[in-house]
């Protein structure tokens, strides 16, 4: 079957001087079976003082988005942030680290969808169109076609006559985009440990805490905890027996103490890796309760597969094998906790974590 060409198209000729862009835009339309039922300027003559109203307001809400952006950056990196460290006026502002990032990654975006909002509402050319769909290759005159609606399209944003609108885009895009990148560059500007000590994920069983003693297992109304406390495949949430060892101060102590049957604890002493060596006291062992994938609380033991259950992502730690992930999203094992007996048979840990605890993403050697 022949396909015969609509006369009006085999006499268009698309290499036309005198054919203006928008003529081509709207050939190309047509060919697409598109129908533009309305097509006119916001402003149809150009430099008005409407425009440059409109230009100075979307000039102004780009500046600011690049403000809020470079803001958050340097609040991500500068505000004080750590709980309980240094000076009287590090702990006042402390308390507004996370605001301060909220509020200027929020008023950023904002600013920017404002800006976009008001633009195509504003400057952008009113048009309304009808399109039916069609299947089948495009031949090179509909690629021209197609091309010079493209930059049509240029045409109608008026970067060209309102360069101050474009510069002002760039200057609010770019520290935008500079956030994106903070988080991973501002996390590597400093490792947490240096020279052996971890000096941003500390937790309150470090012994400087307890001045310089080992700091005991407790249950959360502080009172130490003994091994015949935990029944034989059996677990409990213990937490530093130190001032406030349970509260938001030391959120980040919460480890799950675990008393493995004889083979299991021989299977776990069997699997230990160079970290946690010496880890383990007898047939007993503990891990920090914050998963390492998003720091949901890992706390659901299955005894029977010595699997820990992170219930937010389904995650899954083989105990037996240094707490490892066997299943979900996590990619790094649970730190594990040194313990012993003291001379009063309570435990203790014996130092703080080896490594980093938590969705962090250094581990000491």
């Amino acid at each position: 079957m022949t396909t015969h060409t609509a006369p009006e198209q085999e006499q268009f000729d698309a290499s036309d001087s005198s054919l203006t862009r928008f003529d081509l835009v709207k050939e190309g339309a047509r060919r697409d079976g598109v129908e533009i039922v309305h097509y006119a300027p916001r402003f149809p003559v150009p430099g008005t003082k409407a425009e440059k109203r409109i230009e100075r307001a979307l000039g102004l809400l780009f500046l600011l988005t690049g403000l809020m952006g470079t803001a958050f950056v340097v609040a991500y990196i500068a505000w004080p942030w750590r709980y309980g460290h240094g000076d009287e006026t590090y702990q006042k502002l402390y308390p507004y680290y996370n605001p301060v990032l909220g509020a200027t990654l929020g008023l950023a975006l904002l600013t920017l969808g404002l800006g976009i909002i008001t633009w195509s509402k504003k400057l952008l050319p009113e048009e309304v169109s009808i399109q039916e769909r069609h299947d089948g290759p495009s031949d090179s005159v509909e690629q021209r076609l197609t091309a010079a609606t493209i930059l049509n399209m240029g045409d109608e944003l008026g970067l060209k006559r309102r360069k101050f609108v474009g510069l002002a885009f760039l200057a609010g895009a770019a520290p935008l985009g500079a956030v994106a990148g903070a988080v991973l560059v501002g996390s590597l500007i400093k490792a947490p440990t240096q020279n052996g000590e971890n000096i941003f994920f500390t937790t309150g069983w470090d012994p400087k805490n307890n001045g310089g003693k080992p700091v005991r297992l407790t249950h959360e109304d502080g009172t130490p905890i003994r091994p015949a406390d935990v029944s034989v495949g059996g677990q409990i949430t213990v937490f530093p027996g130190i001032p406030g060892g349970a509260t938001n101060k030391y959120g980040d102590s919460p480890t799950l103490l675990i008393h493995l049957r004889e083979s299991d604890a021989q299977e776990t002493l069997r699997n230990v890796k160079e970290t946690n060596k010496g880890s383990q006291w007898q047939n007993f062992v503990a891990y920090s309760k914050i998963c390492t994938h998003a720091g949901c609380p890992a706390s659901l033991y299955e005894q029977q597969t010595n699997r820990l259950l992170c219930p937010c992502h389904q995650s899954q730690f083989q105990i037996t094998d240094n707490a490892r992930p066997v299943f979900g999203p996590a990619s790094r094992a649970l730190p594990q906790l040194p313990i012993t007996v003291d001379d009063e048979g309570y435990f203790v840990a014996t130092s703080d974590y080896r490594v980093a605890i938590g969705p962090a993403f250094w581990e000491r050697p």
